[in-house]
């Protein structure tokens, strides 16, 4: 199979930087169903935005990409070892090529291996069929919707919804109240793959399994069938919307899938995807591993550069009414902005994620920090063959992550902004009103829109915590964000999810017997 490692990278590499086409659809019509004018029509134009240069570039839609997750069907006699190796290949190379983030992280030592290479990575699921062709299938999922799974063991109390027994009706409370629970964290508007029985293990194998359907098809079961539409009708009435700023669409599909179960559990579990929902497939022809056939290609492409020359005429005209943010910032200009307030940030900034969190909340910083913003960001980095470095994609991570140590870091640096997405908590909430600061909302996975807003590089810190947790020194120009935590003690976050609880309460009553 002489052309194995060729259609292997060709895989990897469409998979990053190309969003299929079921999916294209599904945000063109998000899109369409929203009001001018508002936070979550702003985020569409953002992401549809993002989808386009990604194509352009042929750079990763968005930076965290995951843990590269293989399924593939090999007829009868093909040497899977053979196959696996060839995978392996390709991911290094990817992720040399600023395809793949490096995200293989040693759970014991904290260590990056730096190609995306390690135990249980990537992730390969084999299964022999009596079809002449192999069919591989990738997905690529970043961390923060994969954070947002959730499982259920019936019955249960759910909030919001009451009671949740082990029947039809129980099942489908759980789907809606993990919707709910994800909020804008997972970079909604989402995906959800949800698996009914099985073990905790393979309940959330059979969960993932459904998020390598289209979204187009139609489940074979009418009780599924009739489930999938009603979530999909329902979900999008909680208001969470895009980014979880509120709006009109929560949910982009819902894929169900069952498995028998022992009498004693009963377990119902959701893997949440983002918008930037990253899942292709191939038929590869054995004798020479080639590929045949391109797999997701059903149906209308939606070119979205149409819409971008009249995207930069808007945003242009609106320019006027940001607020310009440049570091050193002022605790008096932090403590005029208020939740809604778009700013666009030029001049320097800093990233900080997990690892700088922690390193901070025990040493000294590496740079004076006051008055600074740190950007929750893992970035996709390439060094050039001067030494130089450049930023391939940088997107923001998951902030709640940092609410144990936020708050105390802020006061003790001086920091006056914090940038990332999706929120943070009652303690980061409290800190900004007693410190003088701001959160700042990005638009998730709009790793391509943000890394053009970037410059240069300025320098690099920590760099033993590895690229994606290293404190990079970004000088940038026109980076948007939204202020949805401010230094009154308002919080966007707080308040949808508030009201999204509000609303879930109205499918309390029985649906299906």
């Amino acid at each position: 199979m002489n052309k194995l490692y060729e259609s292997m990278y060709d895989l990897i590499v469409e998979t990053s930087t190309k969003l299929p086409k079921d999916v294209r659809r599904a945000i063109a019509k998000a899109k369409l169903g929203e009001s001018a004018g508002t936070r979550a029509a702003m985020s569409l134009a953002t992401i549809t935005n993002n989808i386009t240069m990604a194509d352009e570039n042929v750079s990763p839609i968005c930076q965290d990409t995951g843990l590269p997750t293989f399924k593939i069907k090999t007829p009868v006699g093909v040497n899977q070892l053979e196959i696996k190796k060839v995978i392996k290949e390709a991911i290094v190379q990817a992720t040399k090529d600023g395809k793949l983030r490096p995200n293989s992280v040693d759970s014991l030592t904290g260590a990056n291996s730096g190609d995306n290479l390690g135990d249980g990575v990537p992730v390969i699921k084999f299964e022999q069929w009596e079809k002449d062709y192999i069919d591989a299938r990738l997905i690529l999922k970043g961390g923060g919707c994969e954070n947002k799974n959730i499982q259920y063991s019936l019955p249960c109390e759910l909030e919001g919804l009451g009671r949740a027994g082990r029947d039809l009706d129980g099942i489908r409370k759980c789907v809606m109240h993990s919707v709910y629970q994800a909020q804008g964290q997972g970079c909604s508007a989402g995906v959800i793959g949800v698996g009914i029985g099985g073990d905790r293990t393979s309940g959330y194998e059979l969960a993932k399994e459904q998020l390598f359907r289209s979204l187009d098809d139609e489940n074979t079961v009418p009780e599924l069938k009739e489930l999938e539409e009603y979530v999909m009708e329902n979900a999008n009435k909680l208001g969470i919307g895009t980014m979880g700023f509120g709006g009109e669409t929560t949910l982009l599909g819902c894929k169900v899938g069952v498995a028998h179960r022992i009498p004693a559990s009963f377990f119902v579990s959701v893997a949440y995807n983002c918008w930037a929902y990253r899942r292709l497939g191939v038929k590869i022809t054995p004798e020479t591993g080639e590929i045949n056939e391109w797999l997701y290609q059903e149906g209308e492409m939606i070119d979205f550069s149409k819409e971008l020359a009249e995207q930069e005429e808007v945003a242009a005209t609106s320019e006027a009414g940001e607020i310009v943010l440049e570091a050193p910032i002022t605790e008096e200009k932090i403590r005029s902005l208020k939740v809604g307030d778009v700013v666009r940030i030029n001049g320097r900034m800093y990233t900080g994620r997990d690892a700088i969190h922690k390193h901070l909340s025990d040493n000294d910083a590496p740079v004076d920090l006051d008055g600074q913003i740190i950007y929750h960001c893992g970035p996709v980095m390439l060094k050039d063959d001067e030494g130089k470095w450049h930023v391939k994609a940088a997107g923001p991570t998951t902030s709640i992550r940092e609410e144990p140590y936020q708050g105390d870091i802020m006061k003790r640096f001086g920091i006056r902004a914090v940038m990332g997405k999706g929120g943070m908590g009652a303690k980061t909430l409290k800190a900004l009103e007693e410190h003088g600061g701001v959160y700042l909302n990005a638009i998730g996975g709009a790793a391509q829109y943000y890394a053009d807003c970037i410059k240069g590089v300025e320098g690099v810190d920590l760099m033993q915590f590895g690229i994606p947790e290293a404190m990079w020194h970004l000088n940038v120009e026109g980076f948007t964000a939204v202020v949805t935590m401010d230094s009154h003690g308002n919080s966007l976050h707080a308040d949808v999810e508030k009201s999204s609880l509000q609303k879930l309460a109205q499918f309390k009553d029985r649906v299906f017997n």
